[in-house]
C-alpha cells in the first residue's frame, strides 16, 4: 500500500470506476495519486498522495526527498532572494512537507498555520480553506517580525486545486505585511482550466509577483452530479458497515486481518516508553516559528534520538511504522528517516488525522483501512473522532507513535484510545513524547488588572527608515511638533536648570560634503572591525544571557547596532530576534510603559538592553537604578540591567564586543544614521503617565539618509571576520570582564583638573565626543597624543566650530570632550575663545 498502483492496479481505479472521476495527467502525477471518498459537503473525493506520509505509510527517505527537492527548486528560481525568504506551510496535512521544503530552501525560517490556538500568542494572520472539513487556520509565530519582511514568502500546500487556499492567504497577509514576491509550491499542480489564470490575475490585483512550483501537474475530470454519487455511494458503504464494528473498511478498524501477535485482550501489555533526549528548548515543529538554528541542534540530536528509537523495535522486526499526530509531521518524519539508517527493517512513516474517510479494502482504492480513536490533545472544537489510514492489516510487526506532550493524556492511553487501538494490530507499540514547545508571548506577567492598554511598537516605514522586522520603535511619534531648539538657548536652559535635555531636541546637524566624506572613509576604513565586535558581543549574549534574546536597544544610539545583532544572529544562528528600542532619559531613567510592555509580551529574563558604547558609565548607572525602582513599584521581575554594549572604552560592563575606544561611523551623525529618528523626548505635556516616550521622524532628511547603508557595510564583512570572532568569544568567555569602572574614576580627574566639577559635562570617548559637537556646546576637545584617523572627523567639527584640540600624553580614552561649564551666551572660555555658535 506504499505506491500508488498495487499490483498493477491503480489505487484510483475503484472511485474511477464508480464515479467516472478522471486522473487527468502523466505516469508521474498517477504515481504520486490515488482516489478516495469522503463525507464531505463541498466534495465528495480526495486526491490521496502517496509520498506526503499523511494518509500512506511511505518511506520516510522518499517523504523527506520530495520536500527538499521541491526546495532546491524554489531556490534555483529565487537566486539571491532565495537569502531572505520566509516559508509558510499549511496545517494539517503540509505541515511536514513545508518543513522540508524550507530544508531544501537552505534552511529558510519557517511557520506553519495551526488549528490549535495556543492562550498568550497572538494572532498574526489567519485564512480558510474553504474545502476542508476544518477551516480555521491561525498563524501564531512567536516572532511577531517573522513575516513582517520585504523578502519572498514561499507557500507550501499538498495540493494546489482552486487556488482558493493560497489566494486567501496572501489577501489576508500581503493586508499586514506587503512584499514583493510570492512563491506556492505544492506536490501537485490540479488547477482546472477555469482556475488556471487566477493566480496571474490575483498578481495583478495585489501588484506581487506569484510563481508556481510543483512535482507533478494535472487536473481532476468530474462527471456532472459527481458530488451527489459520491455522498450517496458513502452513506451506503457507511450503512453497509453499520454494527459491524472492526470487520468493514469503514467502521473501527479493519476488514484486513490483523498481524500474528498477541491481543491486547489475550496478553494486556503497556507499550514501550522510549525518553528520546528531545533537546531543551527546541521548537516541535513549526506552529511557532522554527530557523536554522533549530534544525543545525535538531540534526545534531537526531543520531542519539534515533539511536534510543532503534534499542525500542523488537529483534526480527520485518516492518515498522512510524506514526505521527495531526499537525505534529516534521519531528516524527525526522526521526522516522533517522531509524531507516539504523534497522534493518522496512520503514515507513504516515500520521493520524482529523480528516474523515472512507475505508475499502480493494487494491483499486487508496485508503484499505482505518481506524478509528478518540481526540486526545483536548482540541479546541471539542471531543471527536481521529483517524490513521492503511496501518491495520499492513503486517507493521512495531508501531512507533510519536505525539507532543499536549496529546500524551489520559485520553490517549484510554481503553479505545489510539494506543489500545493500534495495539490490537501490532504486536509491539512504541510511544515517543516530544515536548510540546512553549513559545516566549506565552510569559504572562502578574501586572495589576487596571494597567492601560498599550500601543504596538512602532515600525518602518511609517516611522523610521528602517525595515519594519529590523526594529520596533516603543515609542509615540512627535513628529507633527515643533521641539527643536537653537543649541546656545538649549544649553542655557539645561545649565541653569531651567529645563531638562530631553525636553528639547537640538537643530538636526546637516553635514558638509567634505563630513559626509569622512564619514564614508571612515565607515570603509572600520567596518571589518565593527563587524568582528558586533559578532563578538552577540555571541557572548546568546552564550551567557539567553540563548534566544529579546534585544532591547538604548534609542537612539544603541538602535543601529541592535539590528547589527540581530542580523549578526540570523546570519551565524538562524535567529530572527526580536528587536526593540526604548528610551533612557539621564536623571529621569528608563520608559517605564516600555518595561511593562516587553514584561507584557517576553519574558523579561531574555531581554538584554544594548546601547553603543560606554563613556563613563552614566547610563550602565541610570539603568541599575532604574530597572529596582520598576521593580519595586510594578513586581515585574527579571529584567537584568547590564548593558551588552559594542565597546566598553570605560570598563563599565561585562558584555562587550570591544574595550577599545574607536572610531563607530554611526556616531558621526545623528538621525540620518539611526533610520531618520530624533533622540527621544520627554515632557510632561506631551507624554502622560500611559504614554511611551517620544521622538520625531524626520521623513524631510531621506535624501541624506545612510542608516541602511551603514548596516549593509557592515554586515557585508560578517563572513570575513567569522572565524576571527570564534577565537575572540572563546577568549572572552575565559577571561576575567569585571568592571573596573576606569573611566568614571578618569573623568572624575579630568573633571576637577580642567575646574569643572561637574563629570556630566566630561564625555569621554570618541562616541560621546561627537555628540558634544553635534548637539552641545564645546568648550574644547582634548585628544591622545598620536590619535589617528580615528578622530578625523572630530578635528573637522571641531575646526567648524571653533573650538580648540588639545592633545593630552596620557588618556585613558582617544578623546574627550568638555562642555563648557556655566555657559551663558557671548560667554568666552579660559583662553578668551568666544564659545557661542
Amino acid at each position: 500500500m506504499s505506491n500508488a498502483v498495487n499490483n498493477g492496479v491503480w489505487s484510483g481505479t475503484w472511485v474511477a470506476e464508480r464515479l467516472g472521476v478522471e486522473l487527468v495527467g502523466d505516469d508521474t502525477l498517477t504515481g504520486m495519486l490515488g482516489l478516495a471518498l469522503r463525507r464531505n459537503p463541498k466534495r465528495a473525493h480526495l486526491l490521496v498522495s502517496h509520498v506526503l506520509g499523511k494518509h500512506v505509510p511511505q518511506s520516510p527517505s522518499v517523504v523527506h526527498g520530495h520536500g527538499l527537492a521541491l526546495g532546491q527548486r524554489v531556490r534555483a528560481l529565487l537566486g539571491a532572494e532565495a537569502a531572505g525568504a520566509v516559508v509558510l506551510g499549511y496545517a494539517e496535512t503540509a505541515t511536514g512537507l513545508g518543513h522540508s521544503v524550507a530544508d531544501g530552501l537552505g534552511g529558510a525560517p519557517y511557520l506553519h498555520s495551526t488549528r490549535r490556538p495556543v492562550a498568550g500568542v497572538a494572532t498574526a494572520g489567519g485564512f480558510e480553506e474553504s474545502h476542508s472539513h476544518a477551516t480555521s487556520h491561525l498563524l501564531l509565530p512567536e516572532d511577531p517580525a517573522l513575516l513582517v519582511g520585504d523578502g519572498p514568502l514561499v507557500l507550501v500546500d499538498d495540493e494546489f486545486s482552486t487556488g482558493n487556499t493560497v489566494l486567501n492567504t496572501v489577501r489576508d497577509l500581503h493586508a499586514r505585511y506587503p512584499r514583493r514576491r510570492y512563491v506556492v509550491v505544492a506536490l501537485v499542480d490540479m488547477r482546472s482550466a477555469a482556475d488556471a489564470g487566477r493566480l496571474e490575475d490575483f498578481a495583478r490585483e495585489i501588484g506581487a509577483r506569484v510563481d508556481l512550483v510543483a512535482a507533478a501537474s494535472g487536473t481532476v475530470r468530474l462527471p456532472e452530479g459527481v458530488l451527489e454519487k459520491g455522498q450517496a455511494l458513502v452513506a451506503a458503504h457507511e450503512a453497509s458497515a453499520e454494527g459491524v464494528a472492526g470487520s468493514s473498511p469503514g467502521g473501527r478498524g479493519t476488514a484486513r486481518p490483523a498481524p500474528t501477535g498477541p491481543h491486547p485482550d489475550e496478553n494486556p501489555s503497556h507499550p514501550v516508553r522510549v525518553d528520546l533526549g528531545w533537546p531543551r528548548g527546541l521548537p516541535d515543529g513549526g506552529r511557532h516559528g522554527f530557523t536554522q538554528a533549530h534544525r543545525e541542534r535538531l540534526d545534531a540530536a537526531l543520531p542519539g534520538m534515533g539511536a534510543r528509537l532503534a534499542e525500542a523495535i523488537p529483534e526480527g522486526a520485518s516492518r515498522v511504522l512510524v506514526l505521527g499526530f495531526e499537525e505534529l509531521m516534521y519531528a516524527p518524519l525526522r526521526l522516522a528517516r533517522e531509524l531507516e539508517r539504523l534497522v534493518p527493517a522496512e520503514v515507513r512513516y504516515s500520521t493520524t488525522t482529523r480528516s474523515p474517510v472512507l475505508a475499502v479494502d480493494d487494491p483499486g482504492y487508496a485508503i484499505r483501512s482505518r481506524i478509528v480513536f478518540p481526540a486526545h490533545d483536548d482540541p479546541a472544537d471539542g471531543p471527536g473522532e481521529r483517524y490513521a489510514y492503511n496501518v491495520a492489516g499492513a503486517g507493521f510487526d512495531a508501531v512507533v507513535a510519536v505525539v507532543d506532550s499536549v496529546a500524551d493524556t489520559a485520553a490517549l492511553h484510554a481503553p479505545d484510545g489510539l494506543l489500545a487501538t493500534l495495539a490490537a494490530h501490532t504486536p509491539h507499540v512504541v510511544l515517543a513524547v516530544v515536548p510540546s514547545y512553549v513559545p516566549a508571548p506565552l510569559y504572562v506577567p502578574d501586572l495589576p488588572e487596571e494597567s492601560p492598554m498599550l500601543p504596538e511598537p512602532l515600525r518602518g516605514p511609517a516611522f523610521s527608515s528602517y525595515p519594519p522586522e529590523e526594529v520596533g520603535w516603543l515609542l509615540q511619534d512627535l513628529s507633527d511638533v515643533t521641539l527643536e531648539a537653537p543649541t546656545e538657548e538649549r544649553e542655557e536652559a539645561i545649565q541653569s536648570g531651567g529645563a531638562h535635555y530631553a525636553e528639547s531636541l537640538p537643530v538636526e546637524y546637516q553635514p558638509s560634503e567634505q563630513y559626509q566624506r569622512l564619514f564614508h572613509a571612515a565607515l570603509e576604513t572600520s567596518a571589518a572591525r565593527l563587524a568582528q565586535a558586533v559578532g563578538v558581543v552577540t555571541e557572548t549574549v546568546i552564550a551567557e544571557r539567553s540563548p534566544r534574546p529579546v534585544l532591547v536597544s538604548l534609542a537612539r544610539a544603541g538602535t543601529p547596532v541592535g539590528v547589527l545583532m540581530r542580523r549578526w544572529a540570523r546570519y551565524r544562528h538562524g535567529l530572527d530576534l526580536p528587536h526593540y528600542a526604548v528610551s533612557i532619559v539621564r536623571g529621569r531613567g528608563i520608559d517605564a510603559n516600555a518595561l511593562r510592555w516587553l514584561a507584557a509580551h517576553h519574558d523579561p529574563r531574555d531581554v538584554v538592553f544594548v546601547d553603543g558604547w560606554t563613556g563613563k558609565g552614566a547610563i550602565t548607572r541610570e539603568l541599575a537604578a532604574a530597572i529596582e525602582e520598576f521593580e519595586a513599584a510594578d513586581g515585574a521581575a527579571g529584567f537584568d540591567p547590564e548593558i551588552a554594549v559594542l565597546a566598553d572604552p570605560g570598563s563599565c560592563v561585562r558584555t562587550y564586543g570591544t574595550r577599545e575606544d574607536f572610531l563607530i561611523p554611526s556616531a558621526c551623525l545623528n538621525s540620518t544614521v539611526s533610520g531618520l529618528i530624533s533622540r527621544t523626548v520627554l515632557r510632561a505635556d506631551l507624554v502622560g503617565p500611559d504614554d511611551f516616550h517620544g521622538a520625531k521622524f524626520y521623513r524631510e532628511l531621506a535624501g541624506a539618509d545612510v542608516s541602511v547603508a551603514f548596516l549593509d557595510a557592515v554586515a557585508a564583512r560578517f563572513d570575513e571576520v567569522a572565524d576571527a570572532v570564534a577565537g575572540a568569544v572563546k577568549e572572552l568567555l575565559a577571561a576575567d570582564r569585571t568592571p573596573t569602572w576606569e573611566g568614571w574614576a578618569a573623568v572624575e580627574r579630568i573633571s576637577e583638573e580642567y575646574g569643572i566639577h561637574d563629570v556630566n559635562l566630561v564625555k569621554p570617548g570618541v562616541g560621546e565626543t561627537t555628540r558634544v559637537l553635534l548637539r552641545r556646546v564645546p568648550w574644547k576637545i582634548l585628544a591622545r597624543a598620536g590619535a589617528g584617523a580615528d578622530l578625523d572627523h572630530v578635528r573637522l567639527l571641531a575646526e567648524q566650530r571653533g573650538v580648540p584640540v588639545e592633545e593630552v600624553g596620557e588618556l585613558p580614552y582617544t578623546c574627550v570632550g568638555l562642555i563648557h561649564p556655566q555657559y551663558t551666551r557671548g560667554a568666552t572660555g579660559a583662553d578668551g575663545r568666544a564659545v557661542s555658535v
